[in-house]
């Protein structure tokens, strides 16, 4: 049973046996002590008995008083009853045997014949006192030498108590190291020679199993390992031939993925698209002919996109097919890769295939998701099998085709989106700005007209002027306007924008103009990047137009809040004294801050140069959404032009 153990169990046996041995010999030590301290009290009350003998002999010789003698005699009774009973709270207690017990009953019955005596009305002689007294002395003596006989019998047994306590730690130890070599280093060692052995290429070591614990364990799972590795080896060199095979097989599955994949992603058109994915696959699954067909939103009528050997003849006819006019033609939503044998008779189905000579059709979905959106069909002018590796092959070159198709389409989508917002944004930049020339420059002609009518020389000059100013600003403002459009943001730093901004301001204006960036904060969307630059463009637009600077800064404060402040040094002005709503300029940086929830605000003294800062909302809103009353500033209500 113990051979059969496990290795746990058999350290558990072997500790807690030497656990109960050490448990027994500490409790049996602990007992002895216990009774040695005991009786070594019991000699001292002994050795107080004789004390209180003597006084009480010298207080009959000095012929104390009664009471005083009754107080002696008892606490003679309570030693003797103290002897007799023990105190375990002490400890004390007399070790008894046979021989003690004899001697104190002989104490016992000395007290209880002198007792008498002591306590007479006629006391004893001086004489008669002190030979009672030696009589008793001698029994205590005779008592005591006893209870020490009996304490060097337990100090003894202590004493050998404690050699064999340091035996059984001896003992204990050797068994335990025995244990460890017999059931632990040992297997370790069979254990590192036999894999030493594997190592060195001898698959025929096997390790004898001396038991059925864990390292028999072990060593059983090494033996059936070795073996293994000993059949493994010998058909090692088939085994490397047919897995050879394989990663030739799946190599080349994944080359004729990823080039059919990368010519999917170069693909500019479907036509390029569709007419180079059926050549590809007709090379890779080495297939007598290959169509790609487009389903209907319907799946109704399927749309040959390419084909690839496809015969001349079926070509035309197979163009536009009907679902169900044709095998290949007939799918499911929930179709599979399918292999469909072609039968040489003249069914509907396959009769074009058969005359063409095919004799197996492998049908494949193409799928976006769980959408069908066509299939593309590979002919065989033999029997064809596809195997789970070719199978998954086609089902991945069908995923691809529909991902790069549906690519195709969303960046057509794209184009169109990004025309119509381009054309969206020049429209709004012609109504906020040069229109508002324009229908200045209309108010001016008919003013022309009716000086020229009443032959007012003087204001047909002055009118002349006004024109003069408005082309020349209209043009400016095409120049800018040609400028904001050809300024671009970076989704991750909007500073590089800003920098071309005002470089390009510097080029138009000659004014010097300065960037300043202050602070750390996570970058800004890109539609809230676009409509801070506007914010910027139109400020720079009106220090060039109104404030006559000699030098622009640009001062940008990153943080919870952007901030973005344009400074001048220009002439200023009251900013109290212009408010209303006839400020264009104003006004469209009011409308682009409120797009994305931000605040402009204007501050400007005559002489004293102008500043236009745009803060933003701790978190941009995006453009279009709407802006919640609690997050527009209440500057935004009231318009104030910038100088």
């Amino acid at each position: 049973m113990f051979r059969t153990a496990s290795l746990s169990t058999k350290l558990i046996r072997i500790g807690a046996s030497l656990l109960v041995v050490a448990l027994a010999s500490i409790s049996l030590t602990l007992w002895v002590t216990w009774q040695l301290e005991g009786g070594a009290a019991a000699v001292n009350e002994a050795g107080r008995m004789r004390m209180q003998t003597w006084r009480l002999a010298s207080a009959v010789q000095t012929s104390l008083s009664p009471a005083s003698l009754g107080s002696l005699v008892s606490q003679f009774d309570d030693s003797l009853k103290l002897l007799r009973t023990g105190d375990p709270s002490r400890p004390l207690f007399v070790p008894w045997d046979d021989d003690v017990d004899v001697k104190f009953a002989e104490v016992d019955r000395i007290w209880t014949q002198r007792r008498g005596q002591w306590l007479a009305a006629a006391p004893m002689s001086a004489t008669e006192s002190v030979m009672a007294a030696e009589e008793f002395v001698t029994a205590i003596d005779a008592l005591v030498l006893s209870i020490e006989q009996q304490l060097s019998r337990l100090t003894a047994i202590l004493n050998l108590f404690q050699f064999v306590m340091m035996a059984l730690a001896i003992i204990g130890a050797v068994v335990m190291l025995f244990t460890g070599y017999m059931y632990v280093i040992n297997p370790l060692a069979h254990l590192r020679q036999g894999l030493q052995q594997v190592e060195a290429g001898d698959f025929s070591t096997r390790i004898e199993v001396e038991a059925q614990d864990e390292f028999g364990q072990v060593a059983g799972g090494f033996n059936r390992m070795a073996a293994t590795l000993q059949s493994l080896y010998g058909g090692l060199e088939a085994q490397v031939e047919a897995k050879t095979h394989r990663i030739e097989a799946q190599r080349a599955r994944l080359a004729a993925l990823y080039e059919v994949s990368a010519f999917l992603a170069e693909a500019n058109t479907i036509d390029e698209l569709t007419q180079g994915f059926a050549r590809k696959v007709r090379a890779v699954m080495k297939a007598d002919a290959v169509a790609v067909r487009w389903a209907d939103e319907a799946n109704q009528r399927y749309l040959m996109l390419a084909s690839d050997c496809f015969p001349e003849d079926m070509l035309e006819e197979e163009r536009s097919l009907l679902a169900g006019a044709c095998a290949c033609g007939n799918l499911r939503a929930d179709a599979r890769t399918r292999v469909i044998p072609i039968l040489a008779h003249e069914a509907q189905p396959v009769r074009g295939c058969a005359r063409a000579g095919f004799e197996s059709l492998v049908s494949v979905p193409i799928r976006l998701q769980h959408r069908l959106l066509g299939e593309f069909d590979l002919f065989f002018r033999a029997p064809v099998t596809l195997s789970t590796e070719e199978t998954e092959l086609l089902d991945a070159l069908a995923s691809h085709l529909a991902s790069a198709l549906e690519g195709l389409r969303a960046e057509a989508l794209e184009r169109e989106a990004a025309v119509g917002e381009e054309r969206a944004l020049l429209a709004r930049e012609l109504h906020d700005s040069i229109a508002q020339s324009l229908a200045f420059m209309k108010i001016q002609v008919q003013l022309l007209r009716n000086a020229a009518q009443r032959g007012q020389p003087d204001k047909l000059n002055s009118i002349l002027d006004e024109l003069d100013a408005g082309v020349r600003e209209s043009i400016n403002d095409v120049r800018e306007l040609l400028v904001h459009f050809r300024t671009r943001t970076n989704t991750e730093n909007i500073e590089q924008a800003l920098q071309e901004t005002l470089q390009k301001f510097e080029h138009q204006t000659g004014l010097p103009a300065r960037l300043e960036v202050h602070g750390d904060g996570l970058p800004l969307p890109a539609d809230v990047q676009v409509q801070v630059l506007h914010v910027v463009q139109e400020a720079l637009s009106n220090a060039r137009k109104h404030a006559g600077a000699s030098h622009v800064s640009l001062e940008v404060r990153k943080g919870q809040r952007w901030r973005f402040a344009v400074h001048d040094n220009g002439a200023g002005f009251n900013v109290s004294q212009v408010r209303g709503e006839s400020h264009v300029g104003l006004k469209i940086m009011r409308e682009r801050a409120a797009r994305i929830g931000g605040e402009v605000e204007i501050t400007s003294a005559p002489g004293a140069g102008s500043t236009v800062t745009l803060t933003l909302p701790p978190h941009p809103v995006a453009i279009g959404q709407t802006v919640s009353p609690e997050q527009r500033p209440d500057a935004m209500t009231t318009p104030v032009p910038t100088s």
